[in-house]
């Protein structure tokens, strides 16, 4: 399950993070928002410990939404080093996410 973070929890959890971390930034309203939760599961199970995913409910989390500029949700954003590294705005594919974050914890697909 990702990480439910909080302003007060974001620079541990994200940008002190030893491993890649992808944070969901989405509200309970949003429709597209549950399209991209399995998606986020999926990246958890293919990654395990190389990578964290993270979720940040924006309704009640605003400051680190509005430091990133996250101004539509879903956005999803691949933070490394406590730096911003990748912004995927609304619904895509696993895939897209997959070929970004293959690079980053060099993960080679087995034949």
């Amino acid at each position: 399950m990702p990480v439910v973070v909080t302003d007060a929890t974001f620079e541990k959890e994200v940008l002190q993070s030893p491993v890649p971390v992808v944070v969901d930034f989405w509200a309970v309203w949003c429709g597209p928002c549950r399209m991209i939760a399995p998606i986020m599961e999926q990246l958890e199970q293919r990654y395990g410990d190389k990578i964290k995913v993270a979720k940040v409910d924006v309704d009640h989390e605003q400051r680190y939404a509005a430091k990133y500029g996250v101004r539509n949700i879903p956005t999803v954003l691949v933070f490394q080093n406590g730096e911003p590294v990748g912004r995927q705005v609304g619904v895509a594919p696993l895939e897209v996410f997959t070929r970004a974050l293959d690079k980053l914890v060099g993960y080679e697909e087995q034949a």
